[in-house]
């Protein structure tokens, strides 16, 4: 059996990715296609556990390079437990945050040498790579926004969403730099738009980049309760 697509959702906080995703799995269970969604840091048990420490701040005195190293202990089992053998029974995977945010929150915004997040990247991911990369673009004050509106979704997602509006900037210029060092495997969608037209793009690049048909995302009910690592299948 093929090896099926890992798609990857990237943004600065508040961008909308998880509400994407939702739409996304939704949109392929009505075509029968067999996904599952999940995010980073997280998606396992032992990496949910390394995400509490990380986003409630608890690590950050020990600087971004310990942080990168913590986020790729849980990437590992992350990857270890739901990401390779999902691709490898054929379903397709959908995660919120991977390669890049380690990228842009640790490297360009964290400072640490980018010479030691792709040594970390080549050991912990090696051949797991994402085949598509939605890069959802936004001012940052307008995701910032959006983020403290999210009441109760995410109280340790603060850890970031607390640093500073130049923090933010660096990061969406840094989200925009790899979309444009990759454009094979990255597509920046704008999302300042409502939740259905950013759907409808994400959709026309899924359809150009894999092999599915070309089915416009129907009215379906979408599930917001933020769950991760839930398998969605026909």
């Amino acid at each position: 059996m093929a090896k099926a697509p890992f798609i990857t959702f990237e943004g600065g906080e508040g961008a909308g990715k998880s509400t994407q995703i939702r739409r996304l799995a939704a949109h392929l269970q009505t075509l029968g296609i067999d996904a599952v969604m999940t995010r980073e840091p997280g998606g396992s048990p032992k990496a949910e556990r390394i995400r509490a420490l990380l986003l409630s701040g608890a690590a950050k005195r020990f600087g971004t390079l310990a942080e990168a190293v913590l986020f790729s202990a849980a990437r590992i089992d992350h990857i270890d437990t739901l990401i390779a053998p999902a691709l490898a029974r054929g379903t397709w995977v959908l995660c919120d945050r991977f390669i890049d945010s380690t990228r842009v929150y640790q490297g360009a915004s964290g400072d640490v040498d980018p010479r030691q997040i792709a040594i970390l990247e080549r050991v912990v991911a090696g051949d797991i790579m994402p085949d598509l990369t939605f890069i959802l673009d936004l001012p940052p004050e307008v995701g910032l926004a959006r983020a403290g509106a999210r009441a109760g979704a995410d109280s340790a997602s603060d850890r970031f969403e607390a640093e500073g509006l130049a923090f933010h900037e660096t990061l969406r210029a840094a989200f925009l730099a790899i979309a444009a060092a990759e454009p094979k495997r990255c597509v920046v969608i704008d999302a300042t738009g409502d939740e259905e037209a950013v759907e409808t793009a994400i959709w026309s690049a899924v359809v150009e980049r894999l092999d599915v048909p070309d089915a416009a995302p129907a009215k379906v009910a979408h599930n917001d309760d933020g769950e991760r690592g839930r398998r969605v299948t026909t």
